[in-house]
């Protein structure tokens, strides 16, 4: 299998209050043939410096990603999430949403 045989990747980004969502997003991916990639709760506690990392991790999951899938409802998105659409699109990768409403 060539890269270009390889299945699409989609991450997802968004605030993990919504994570019903993340998760229904991600099963509905997978069942489309996507590999998903997600940022996770952890059981450590956030400092400032925690958070930073995190972050960081996040943006090199949109590295690697083909596509990044906005997860929210009712129109909310985060400064974190604001950054990580802006750092797609410098990066080129097309942006969607999972709220209709949303203006990307």
């Amino acid at each position: 299998m060539g890269p270009s045989d390889r299945p699409g990747v989609v991450c997802l980004c968004g605030s993990l209050r919504f994570q019903d969502l993340f998760e229904s997003e991600r099963r509905r991916l997978t069942a489309l043939g996507k590999i998903v990639l997600a940022p996770e709760a952890i059981d450590e506690e956030l400092t400032p410096a925690r958070r930073e990392a995190l972050g960081e991790l996040h943006l090199r999951r949109i590295d690697i990603s083909d596509e990044v899938r906005v997860v929210s409802e009712g129109g909310y998105l985060g400064s974190a999430t604001r950054r990580e659409i802006a750092y797609a699109r410098e990066k080129g990768k097309s942006v969607s949403s999972t709220d209709s409403g949303l203006e990307l």
